[in-house]
């Protein structure tokens, strides 16, 4: 796993959400979580490729409601500011395409 540690998830960004909300007995929510790592593990990996902190900007898997996984990007501003500047140099550079 990528990250700084085992308390890399709260290693100074408030991630609202990622250690509470409702269950629904029945919902299938590890299903959803494994799918939803797995992403997020590859999205901190390449982040980590291209030089950021995962203690500035990192994924975190989730889930939704009703069991969906969901990746949800969390960073300082400044820092997903710098990433938005990646992203946009690379899609002029490719013409848009991913």
């Amino acid at each position: 796993m990528t990250g700084s540690g085992e308390g890399w998830l709260s290693d100074g960004l408030d991630v609202p959400g990622a250690d509470s909300g409702l269950w629904v007995s029945g919902v299938d929510y590890i299903a959803g979580w494994r799918d939803a790592r797995e992403s997020a593990d590859r999205l901190n990996r390449a982040l980590l490729g291209v030089g950021f902190e995962l203690s500035a900007v990192r994924a975190v898997a989730s889930t939704n409601e009703d069991g969906r996984g969901v990746v949800r990007l969390a960073g300082w501003p400044d820092v997903v500011d710098r990433l938005a500047q990646f992203l946009e140099a690379r899609a002029d550079g490719d013409g848009g395409a991913a």
